[in-house]
């Protein structure tokens, strides 16, 4: 699942989707690791209305040095494993973020 790149309706490339694995109430944000080959996000909101998902489509937006609207959650909208799709997200920052 990390690293596979999707495509829009036009045929273009749009980024990478990711497995991600948060862990809410840390204290402190944080993105980097490997859980059961999904990254891991650190966030420091609890996981109430959805508070801890927000917090962590942030924190990923900020680890690829994307705007937060480039991050779509694909799914796991209230569990801790999720996906998300990183429109100008890359590869390269993908294994460095899973190798911290």
């Amino acid at each position: 699942m990390r690293g596979c790149r999707t495509r829009r309706p036009t045929g273009r490339l749009a980024g990478v989707r990711v497995a991600i694995r948060v862990r809410p109430g840390a204290s402190r944000t944080g993105v980097g690791g490997e859980h059961d080959g999904a990254l891991v996000v650190r966030v420091s909101a609890r996981a109430v209305d959805g508070k801890a998902t927000a917090a962590a489509l942030a924190a990923v937006a900020a680890a690829f040095g994307v705007r937060r609207s480039a991050v779509t959650l694909v799914s796991g909208a209230t569990a801790r494993s999720k996906v998300v799709d990183v429109d100008g997200g890359t590869d390269d920052a993908l294994r460095e973020l899973l190798a911290r």
